[in-house]
């Protein structure tokens, strides 16, 4: 089976240590249904590509300006502005910028493209015991494409593993678990109303599909972005715990909160709410870790 359509990439990431067993390449598909407050990926939220802007780079030498075909890129007081309602994401304003002040993240790329690229590092895998992470935004978010790549990916011999906030219908994880090895399931909160608040959506969907997935007998390590005062609760940890026992998933990582990503959300003209928290202290993180222990769950960070 090949996809008839490409898919929306907003990076691929060689070398990666943390996003599975071994060395991996990490393909990042744009596009989340999630909202989450603390995103460290804002430019994967949004399905379509977009325009980075980096004012401090700006010279105010007008090419923008003059080759944009939706009159986007407008004069500001600091210095040319993009006007994100009108912009298209046609590129054509990065391609024309003498100072890299533009940016466009997001590409449509074919499986084989992709596979392609992912092959070039095999022998790495081969010693790593490494592959390929499918990781996001939400690669769910592309479930047809998600599917093909995947597929395409096993018939070369390929470790696979899937990233993902689970928000995902079940019928779509029947098409993809098939060629799964190992899925990184995020589980941020377990109080409802309050995955609502912080994310956008409810927990119904997402503890679903995690009952799903590991139905299916495919494997999983639960994985926590710990973000002090929104998930970090005694209570909190606790119902993780709880539900990775009832789901037999015995690994726990932590994904301690940062603010690596403030950069991003300025050049993508995007607010931040949570600019002012702290990381979570080491003090915190053990405190965590000690809990899942209670729990006979292997919890690392």
């Amino acid at each position: 089976m090949k996809a008839t359509h490409p898919g929306t990439i907003f990076d691929i990431q060689r070398y990666s240590i943390h996003d599975g067993p071994g060395i991996r390449t990490t393909v990042f598909l744009k596009g989340c249904p999630l909202r989450c407050l603390w995103c460290s990926n804002p430019e994967s939220q949004n399905q379509h590509p977009e325009i980075m802007l980096d004012q401090s780079l700006c010279v105010r030498c007008g090419t923008c300006v003059e080759v944009c075909p939706q009159g986007a890129a407008v004069e500001q007081g600091t210095g040319i502005g993009l006007l994100r309602e009108r912009c298209r994401g046609c590129g054509k304003c990065v391609a024309g910028c003498p100072q890299g002040a533009r940016r466009l993240v997001g590409k449509q790329m074919t499986v084989e493209e992709i596979v392609e690229e992912v092959e070039k590092d095999r022998l790495f895998y081969k010693n790593s015991g490494g592959g390929i992470t499918l990781s996001g935004g939400e690669p769910m978010h592309q479930p047809d494409f998600a599917r093909a790549l995947l597929m395409r990916c096993k018939e070369k011999g390929l470790h696979t593993v899937v990233d993902t906030s689970g928000y995902a219908q079940l019928k779509q994880w029947d098409a993809v678990l098939e060629y799964v090895d190992l899925v990184l399931f995020d589980l941020k909160q377990m109080n409802p109303v309050q995955h609502q608040e912080y994310t956008g959506v409810s927990t119904e969907l997402i503890l679903k599909s995690a009952r799903k997935i590991a139905s299916q007998k495919i494997p999983m390590i639960i994985r926590i972005p710990l973000v002090p005062g929104y998930n970090d609760m005694r209570g909190n940890i606790e119902g993780c715990a709880r539900f990775a026992q009832e789901i037999h998933v015995d690994r726990i990582e932590l994904l301690p909160f940062h603010k690596l990503c403030v950069s991003k959300y300025t050049k993508l003209n995007k607010e931040w709410k949570l600019f002012s928290l702290a990381s979570p202290s080491q003090e915190l993180l053990e405190e965590v870790r000690t809990i899942f222990s209670t729990y006979s769950l292997t919890c690392t960070y």
